[in-house]
């Protein structure tokens, strides 16, 4: 038998190559390119034939969910961790992934559930210190520091938990392969073992994954393939606001988002994030406009802030935070071609306040009309909101879901919507009026000092 060739893997997105390159050129990583030991090919056995079961004759285990304890995080999760599913939280380091996660596990031991939280990167004391602090703790609470993938195993066979929770799945290492910690066959490897024992016990699987540079999940994407629920831990590490989205979800809906407030006392829910997220608004100050964002299946009012000003170096800057870079460029080149405002000498910021990652298109209105606030210091009307996506000729298009985004409006004490012509009237809400626009050049109107 030949000897098998050793392969080159990308840590950041998993691509193989045939031989070691100094940048990945699948995802674009530098120095992620690393070598590692190849599978050990095997021999192919026959195998008796089995008779699959009837779909009608297979329970459903819709009933066996598991409540986190939390009730936005349960809507996240489609109503609960479902026993055998694996599901992934990523988000950058200290945004309160290993915090949210002690807290779900301090109220599920209250609950008598059995948890056991394996941690790689703190030791079982510090992970307790954490406990103690955010009032999280229970007889069925198990630690254990734990990075070795046969001792994992061990552990769950000791605890036989209905949670399990592995901090982080980066730390965690087989012997079966040759590789160092956190390379693409080691994750593969502990996670596919993770899956074969959460759907053997039905064991409800949390692994927390790092992220990259840019803020997506690092590893291979085998690993989001793999598992069944991938959850995103969004917000300013330094800011009080804290979102969890589904970014994929096998046992619900996908998008759908919890606002947490981070405290003294850990992560603390938000029911109302609108009203949390306006709370520090200024109406009266120039730039600032009111978008009805869709975050699932609810509506959540965030301000669009921009800032204008002029630029005396001849190298205008142009920062977005928060929102789509390549978007908003859109509708920067879309008010110096069809509105005429000139904004060539002039340094543009522009920001989703409240830490949320918004990606509609219909965003584009209300950062249109935040930009052209600023640039004409003409503040927005205050209870106004707005939403609609705007083309490359000026047209404004309709966004979908306008009646909740108005309700939620209405509900907030706004009574203005800015909105597309083409959108059905059918969708108006009672006290909400709305101003329906066809052009960006008619909805500038609504700055005319």
């Amino acid at each position: 038998m030949p000897k098998a060739k050793s392969i080159f893997a990308c840590r950041e997105c998993g691509a193989q190559f045939p031989k070691w390159l100094g940048q990945c050129s699948e995802c674009g990583a530098w120095g992620s390119v690393a070598e590692e030991a190849p599978l050990p090919a095997k021999a192919i056995v026959a195998i008796a034939a089995k008779t699959p079961a009837a779909i009608r004759e297979i329970s459903t285990l819709e009933g066996k969910r598991i409540s986190s304890g939390i009730e936005s995080l349960d809507l996240v999760l489609g109503g609960g961790f479902v026993p055998g599913s694996l599901t992934l939280l990523g988000g950058e380091p200290g945004i309160g992934k290993s915090t949210l996660l002690t807290q779900v596990s301090g109220l599920l031991a209250s609950k008598a559930r059995r948890v056991l939280y394996l941690s790689g990167e703190e030791s079982a004391a510090q992970v307790k210190l954490r406990a103690e602090r955010i009032g999280a703790t229970g007889d069925s609470f198990y630690l254990a520091n734990c990075s070795e993938l046969t001792e994992a195993v061990a552990f769950i066979e000791g605890a036989d938990p209905d949670l399990l929770i592995v901090d982080s799945i980066q730390t965690m290492h087989s012997s079966d392969a040759e590789s160092a910690p956190g390379s693409v066959s080691q994750v593969r490897q502990c996670a596919a073992t993770l899956q074969q024992i959460a759907k053997s016990k039905e064991v409800a699987v949390v692994l927390v994954g790092h992220v990259t540079k840019d803020g997506s999940l690092a590893g291979p994407k085998v690993l989001e393939h793999l598992v069944d629920t991938v959850l995103s831990f969004e917000g300013e590490g330094f800011g009080r606001m804290r979102a969890v989205r589904a970014v994929k979800n096998r046992f619900g809906s996908v998008d759908e988002i919890a606002v947490f407030e981070m405290t003294e006392r850990g992560l603390e829910d938000v029911p109302n994030p609108s009203a949390a997220l306006l709370a520090e608004r200024n109406p009266d100050a120039a730039g600032s406009a009111v978008f009805p964002a869709m975050e699932g299946s609810r509506a959540v009012l965030v301000e669009i802030q921009a800032l204008v000003a002029p630029n005396y170096a001849n190298n205008p800057r142009r920062s977005v935070v928060g929102l789509d870079y390549n978007r908003v460029m859109l509708v920067l080149g879309v008010l110096e071609k069809r509105c005429g405002l000139r904004l060539g000498a002039h340094d543009v910021f522009v920001s989703a306040v409240g830490g949320l990652q918004i990606r509609e298109p219909a965003a584009d209105l209300p950062v249109l009309l935040a930009v052209a606030s600023s640039l004409k210091d003409v503040p927005v009307p205050p209870d106004l909101v707005a939403f609609g996506e705007i083309g490359l000729t000026g047209e404004i298009r309709s966004a979908g879901s306008a009646e909740q985004r108005l309700k939620e409006a209405a509900r907030l004490g706004f009574s203005r919507a800015a909105v597309s012509k083409h959108l059905k009237q059918s969708h108006g809400v009672p006290g909400m009026k709305l101003g329906a626009f066809r052009t960006v050049q008619d909805a500038l109107a609504l700055l005319a000092p």
